[in-house]
């Protein structure tokens, strides 16, 4: 009767922690996804391209503007975008062996995130979303502090503002 109800507390706990690990493992403060939100699962794709005030641009699957960091080194197999950082410039992320994309020409491949998830690259540098862009197609995120930068289709950075 004893180890029925360790087993039966062992599975419980084991739910639990699924269903709260949906939102991604935590590390320094900001929540790196694991897995998609209902609405990247709704798309096809995880990464497409869009048209913006900026022209063509890529975007994430919930059609979010994408932005490289120059900050980052290209093809160092990581993110240099940590600590407040990831916070307002959120990782943007896969759960496939290879990203789907639509429309991106340049090459895509992924990193491996702080919290063991793969954060998307083009031409081997990671990408990220920016936390003040409120809908699909802003591009607020553009010029900041002359390090963040919209990305074109074939990868290279779109330097007009």
């Amino acid at each position: 009767m004893r180890s029925q109800f360790v087993l039966s507390l062992a599975a419980a706990s084991l739910a639990a922690a699924a269903l709260t690990g949906c939102a991604g493992a935590s590390t320094g403060g900001y929540s790196y996804p694991t897995t998609p939100s209902p609405s990247a699962a709704a798309s096809s794709n995880d990464l497409a391209t869009a048209s913006t005030s900026l022209g063509t641009v890529v975007v994430d699957g919930k059609g979010m503007t994408a932005y490289f960091f120059d900050v980052d080194k290209a093809n160092s197999g990581k993110s240099a975008c940590v600590g407040a950082c990831a916070a307002a410039w959120p990782v943007i992320t896969t759960t496939a062996a290879t990203p789907v994309v639509k429309g991106v020409t340049g090459t895509v491949g992924t990193i491996a995130t702080a919290a063991g998830g793969k954060q998307i690259t083009i031409n081997g540098r990671p990408i990220y979303t920016f936390a003040s862009d409120n809908a699909a197609g802003d591009v607020n995120g553009q010029g900041v502090k002359n390090v963040w930068h919209v990305i074109a289709p074939d990868g290279s950075e779109v330097m007009t503002k």
